[in-house]
């Protein structure tokens, strides 16, 4: 599907290119230099040395400033809101992966952040994530961010793997000089949601003028919000059966769709199958009743209000609300130091050493443990805290023991701390060996280590034991005597507030586990601009060679990894590589002062990587920049990376784990004739009606040593016009496109299912041994899923960016319109089925237009910015789940979104400036009934208006 191609192909693919007015990087910086003092210049994506901010691959730079002009707490927050990146991970959605509340991680085109490399000053940073190599972006000190580039083709080649859908390079100042303190608090107008930031910054010049050397130190935080305290948010909403719905099948079991959707979307509904206080039911025939205990643990029926003929949805019934367990924003707070200074040795070569050290605490406050079907909580008739009413019950209905469904709020919810802790060392020397050669020579060593504290962790085995009570001499007690003398605590569980605190410090355990995250890195480079003299100009060189290591280690706390507890069974992880690499980069002036051709130059990059792990990976890109003449430049390159697996894609071992599924043999999806053979063949009735997918199903995830490199392909064209007679004025537009094939992907759970049962030659085939089903029930038990290289994306579309600055009102405007159009993003789960694939472009959290437009103002001692950012409508169903299903919902879409921000700032003769801004100005509501946590829906603000006031000092 996605074709390997020679240089020759692409240096060919590369020159027709040129003729499509399609797109260019996204700087504004383009023009060379027309005097005689022309500066050079490090660009990145390139290792040489260029005349002006002549950019190799296309670049889309943000200044620190344009970024952190918002009430942001941190640079990830504000870059997630460029078009270009997906919010994959962000403050509002990483708590809901273990191990990841509080990352700020960046996923450029939403094609996963592992894809994306994210460098500090063109050198590689270690990672936040344990087994990969995600770099939380709450470890850049934004104070001294000068800006943010966004390199989108052909960075493998110049910086390495992970490359492979771009690179995200943070540039620091260098030289800093003055001090910088600024204050900035802020708070959401209908929440408690509050958050703070603290920064300062001092340098200054030593050994007159030839070294400079600085300190910076950061403090901010925020405290978390539940989805309950915002009046938006606080409603619980399911999808129900629609009553009105009328599908039939055919003569073949195939479904005939009625146009009148399949599920409704109804406020204040919930789960009946469970509750805080505890329920049951019981069986009378036909008839299933429902039971629930009051606060002094007697029975009585269950209100069921409406139910909709599917196992535990309700409306105006008793429900459990799992809004409450819900957090829009997690506790977060961060502390962050970092030290640097350089040295002029000699006129021509300096030395640098930076330091850091970062502390980040993220919270996750989740679901506490619970107990429901297949867990149920099985009570004997002689308990010593059953009450009367219950007895009687019992007695009438013949039970020896009930099965009781609980969610154990009053045992505590489950609350993660993850608590990382960065250090990074830098130093190296950079200078020229002459007029024509420079180098670099560095060595860095990166280490983070997460502690992951789990709170009310509940023991499996302590809480049995403690529910079980007997009386004995009238006392109540646990009835296992080896447990009543380890000293078990008995606890009533009938009724909310029943379990008291003994029993909770009996069952109840704090869980530590904890990973170390170690990177090393030697390179060292030398560049020459003017290696050779040619007729159109100097021949540009850069080469060199790079050393390093990475290495993951992750102990789990050693009682859970047991599964004794209510927490994933998860085992210890340890994995590293090193890999060696040589480099080199050319660029060969073509022609100049030629019809139409003011300047035409070829560049080639190469890059050959010798793995540990995976053996030996090159990786290279070739492009043209064409200079029309002063006024329109085009480009066009065209590249190959491999992306080596990660620690965890490697060694990661099988972990518990649970999936949400829909089992494929229940009679609500058994559509084509082969599905409903294959769930006879195992066993599976017509007419099954699947219970344990109310729950999630427990699985086994984990890696493979025996992957495979990713493979990318990616290509870009593009055009930039900067008209002599609108000064000031910038169009860029810039068209790209990313291949990746033998993806690195766990088969999901679904698919497994799937996949099992619509395989046309029977159920004999690998997907069906993952899954594990009851013998006598057929329910499903078991699922696993490993990582392997069988899928495949492909993604492609078209970035812009339009600029003007001008005078006016006795001030000065600058502008900004930066956008995406992302006409095709797919996700193959299975390369080697190029006509199954999902259309992700125009679905949630990949829109296919997102545009940010900028307006800064300042005059004399006074700014202002307006910045709005717009995303058009999406669907909630890519275009190939409507195939088999095309009236799935009453809600299909969400409409189009636009937020906007402002601020406005004085600063007053003592250099104190004072900023006030109020974020989501118009106070725009979520879209549909989503909170905004999702890995799609965190695209959309579940803060509200938030206003923030910032001081700043510095001279």
């Amino acid at each position: 599907m996605l074709q390997k191609t020679s240089i020759a192909r692409a240096i060919q693919f590369s020159l027709a290119s040129l003729t499509i007015a399609a797109a260019t990087t996204s700087t504004t910086t383009f023009a060379a230099e027309a005097e005689a003092n022309i500066e050079r210049v490090q660009i990145t994506g390139s290792r040489i040395l260029r005349e002006g901010a002549i950019a190799p691959s296309p670049v889309t730079s943000i200044s620190g400033k344009e970024l952190l002009a918002t009430g942001a707490m941190n640079l990830g927050e504000a870059l997630n809101e460029l078009p270009a990146l997906a919010n994959t991970y962000s403050l509002a959605n990483s708590g809901n992966y273990i191990g990841t509340a509080g990352l700020s991680l960046l996923d450029l085109r939403g094609m996963g952040a592992n894809r994306t490399l994210v460098l500090v000053d063109g050198k590689r940073h270690v990672s936040s994530s344990a087994g990969s190599a995600s770099v939380d972006t709450n470890t850049i000190p934004t104070a001294w961010v000068e800006s943010v580039e966004i390199i989108t083709g052909g960075a493998s080649a110049v910086y390495g793997a992970d490359a492979v859908t771009g690179v995200v390079n943070f540039r620091l100042k260098k030289d800093i000089t003055g001090l910088d303190v600024s204050v900035t608090a802020g708070k959401a107008e209908d929440s408690p949601y509050k958050n703070h930031k603290f920064s300062f910054s001092y340098g200054s010049d030593y050994a007159d003028g030839r070294g400079n050397a600085a300190i910076a130190v950061e403090f901010s935080g925020q405290n978390s919000i539940n989805a309950t305290e915002r009046d938006q948010t606080r409603t619980p909403y399911m999808e129900v059966k629609n009553s009105a719905n009328k599908d039939s099948k055919d003569e073949n079991g195939n479904t005939i769709h009625d146009g009148i959707p399949d599920r409704i979307t109804v406020a204040n509904t919930g789960w009946y199958d469970s509750s805080i206080a505890g329920n049951f039911y019981v069986e009378d025939g036909d008839n299933v009743n429902w039971y629930i205990f009051n606060p002094d643990g007697s029975v009585r029926p269950q209100n069921l209000g409406t139910t909709y003929g599917e196992w535990g949805r309700c409306t105006n019934c008793e429900i459990l609300n799992l809004v409450e367990y819900s957090d829009l924003q997690p506790e977060f707070k961060r502390y962050n130091v970092n030290v640097k200074t350089n040295y002029d040795i000699t006129d021509q070569v300096s030395a640098y050493a930076d330091a850091k050290y970062v502390n980040s605490q993220g919270d996750s406050v989740g679901q506490p443990s619970f107990f429901e079907y297949g867990s149920a909580l099985n009570i004997k008739k002689d308990n010593a805290y059953i009450d009367s009413s219950l007895r009687a019950l019992m007695n009438n209905n013949g039970l020896d023991s009930i099965d009781i469904h609980r969610f154990n709020k009053d045992a505590g919810r489950r609350i993660e701390n993850n608590e990382r802790e960065t250090v990074r060392i830098v130093s190296g020397v950079e200078g020229f060996m002459n007029d024509d050669w420079s180098f670099e020579a560095y060595g860095l060593h990166g280490e983070t280590k997460l502690t992951q504290t789990n709170y009310n962790n509940l023991i499996r085995k302590n809480f049995a034991q403690s529910i079980d009570a007997v009386l004995v001499d009238g006392q109540a007690v646990c009835r296992d005597v080896a447990a009543r003398a380890a000293g078990c605590v008995p606890t009533s569980i009938f009724g909310y507030g029943a379990v008291n605190d003994a029993a909770k410090a009996w069952f109840n355990t704090s869980s530590v586990s904890e990973s170390t995250i170690k990177q090393t890195v030697f390179n060292a480079s030398i560049a020459n601009s003017s290696l050779i003299d040619l007729p159109a100009g100097f021949v540009g060189f850069a080469a060199g060679v790079e050393y390093r290591k990475e290495q993951s280690d992750s102990v789990p706390d050693e009682f859970a990894a047991t599964g004794a507890t209510f927490l994933n069974a998860l085992q210890e992880e340890h994995g590293q590589f090193n890999v060696k690499e040589v480099f080199a980069e050319v660029t060969v002036p073509l022609l100049v002062d030629q019809f139409l051709i003011q300047d035409l130059v070829f560049d080639f990059a190469i890059r050959y990587a010798d793995y540990s792990s995976i053996g030996s990976a090159t990786s290279w890109k070739a492009g043209l920049d064409w200079t029309v003449n002063d006024e329109v430049r085009a480009r066009s390159t065209y590249s190959i990376a491999l992306r080596a697996p990660n620690i965890g894609e490697l060694f990661g071992p099988q972990n518990q784990t649970y999936f949400r599924v829909n089992d494929p043999c229940g009679a609500e999806y058994a559509q084509s004739a082969i599905r409903v053979a294959n769930c006879a063949a195992l066993g599976i009735p017509a007419d099954f009606d699947p219970t344990a997918t109310a729950s999630s199903i427990e699985g086994l995830n984990g890696g493979n040593p025996d992957l495979k490199p990713e493979e990318s392909t990616s290509f870009t064209a593009g055009l930039v016009y900067e008209p002599d007679f609108i000064n000031g004025f910038v169009v860029t537009v810039d068209y790209w496109s990313i291949d990746i094939d033998d993806a690195i992907s766990a088969v999901s759970a679904q698919d497994v299912l799937d996949r099992c049962v619509d395989a046309s030659n029977g159920i004999d085939n690998q997907f069906c041994k993952l899954i594990q089903r009851d013998t006598a029930t057929k329910e499903l038990k078991l699922i696993t899923s490993i990582s392997q290289n069988v899928a495949a994306q492909t993604a492609q579309g078209v970035d812009f960016e339009l600029g003007y600055d001008f005078d006016a009102f006795g001030g000065a405007f600058k502008t900004k319109l930066i956008g995406t159009y992302l006409k095709s993003r797919k996700t193959f789960s299975f390369q080697n089925n190029p006509d199954d694939f999902e259309q992700n472009a125009g679905t949630v959290g990949e829109a296919q237009w997102q545009h940010n437009f900028t307006v800064a103002y300042s005059r004399d001692n006074w700014n202002g910015t307006w910045k709005t950012r717009y995303l058009s409508a999406v669907d909630l169903n890519s275009a190939q789940d409507l195939v088999t299903n095309p009236d799935p919902s009453d809600i299909m879409s969400y409409g189009s979104y636009v937020v906007t921000d402002i601020s406005a700032g004085y600063t007053f003769d003592s250099n104190v400036a004072v900023t006030v801004g109020i974020d989501n100005l118009f106070d725009r509501d979520l879209p549909g009934v989503t909170n905004g946590t999702g890995a799609g829906t965190a695209s959309y603000d579940n803060i509200g208006r938030f206003f923030y006031t910032q001081v700043a000092y510095s001279f």
